[in-house]
Formats: C-alpha cells, structure tokens, sequence
C-alpha cells in the first residue's frame, strides 16, 4: 500500500531527537589549531637563523687585563719562588745593597731596602699583604713614605723583621722606608719631616712590678 506524503510528515513529525546528543564541532575551529609541525619548522629556522649570525665578543678592558696578569704573577710568585725571586733581586743579601735603613717601634727591628721597581713590598721573603694577614691600615704603613714623595710605583721594598707584633713591625717599616729615601735625596727631608715620618716613636709598654697585677695595677685593698 502507497503511502502518501502527507502521511509520512505527519509521522516523522512525532519523532524527536535525545536532548544528550551533542553537536558536531564546527569545522572552523579545527582549522584555527596551530600544526604542530609548523611551529617545529618555525623554530628550526629560528635557531638555524640565530646560529648564522655572528656574535661579537666583546674585547676585555685594559684594567682588566692588567689585573689578571698582576694576579698570575702574583700567584707564580709564592713560596720557594718567591724566595729564589727575592734574593736573585738582592744580590749580596741585605747588608750589600745601596739604598738601605733601620726603622724600629717597639719592640720591632726592621731593616728596609728599596730597589727601582713597581710599588711592590715583599716582607721576610713574603708578600707583603699576606704576611700582613691583609690588614689595610698595616699595609698602608709600609707605603706612607713613598706616596708621600708621589713614588708609590717607582720602588719595590725588601724588609727583613723580626720582634715585637705586627703592628710594631708595620711601623718600623715606615721609619725604615723613610729614612732610605732620605739616602735618595736629601731634598726628601722636608716633606717628610713635615709629615713626621723620621721622629722614632720611643713609647713602649711599661713593665710589670713585683707584687702588682700589672705595670700599675694594684690588687684590691680589704680591709677586714
């Protein structure tokens, strides 16, 4: 039996579709995805890009490199041979050089020598900065002459110490340093003199007395 179509609207009519079935995604937005081998071409050609340009280094500063080199050799001068360095410096040994002074403070004797040189100090076949333990006001006095005459670059100093402390030792280096520039020139008294680099610091530690605690220190008095 033919159906008509009115027949067959009717009947479809009554069907409806189940509210859970979703919708087919819009093609569109399966088009906006970015391809993932696009962006791993993308980045090849960016790094490939990168690594064809090149790259200036920029070159070192001067200070730079003089610093580095001060410290190399600074580094190659310790131990034994700065030892070896110091006495081929000092043919003879101390007592042979030209330009040589006694400073004492304390209880400290140094015998100072000063050579043409870069403004190093070398202290008991040391390095004046770590026989010093790096102590800026103790290595600022084995210079004090020196900068004072504007000759802080034009001498290296040979000490040989020995007594008292390191403070001690510090300040007879000063009295040694200035009184073998006076053998320099005696132009070089004035200025100094000025600064009171040559008067001898005679002040000493007083000593302990019998039956006190110290140089004048008593024990406390008790009555009962």
């Amino acid at each position: 039996m033919a159906l008509s179509v009115s027949s067959l609207a009717s009947a479809f009519s009554h069907l409806s579709l189940p509210s859970t079935s979703a919708p087919h995604p819009p093609p569109l937005l399966l088009r906006l995805l970015p391809s993932p081998h696009r962006a791993a071409r993308l980045a090849l050609s960016a790094s490939a890009a990168d690594a064809a340009e090149p790259v200036e280094a920029e070159a070192p500063a001067v200070d730079e490199v003089l610093a580095v080199e001060a410290e190399a050799e600074e580094d190659a001068l310790s131990g034994f041979a700065l030892r070896k360095y110091v006495k081929q410096r000092l043919p003879g040994g101390f007592a042979a050089q030209r330009i040589t002074a006694t400073g004492r403070r304390k209880t400290a004797s140094a015998r100072v020598v000063l050579q043409e040189g870069t403004g190093k100090v070398f202290i008991n076949f040391r390095d004046a900065k770590e026989y010093l333990q790096g102590n800026p006001m103790w290595m600022e006095y084995c210079k004090v002459p020196l900068a004072t005459l504007g000759f802080e670059n034009n001498y290296d100093v040979f000490v040989k110490v020995q007594g008292g402390g390191l403070s001690g030792q510090a300040q007879a280096i000063c009295l040694g340093v200035a009184r073998a520039l006076l053998k320099i020139s005696p132009a070089n008294r004035v200025p100094l003199r000025s600064e009171g680099l040559l008067t001898r610091d005679t002040r000493i530690v007083e000593r302990k007395k019998a039956g006190l605690k110290k140089a004048r220190k008593r024990p406390q008095f008790s009555k009962r």
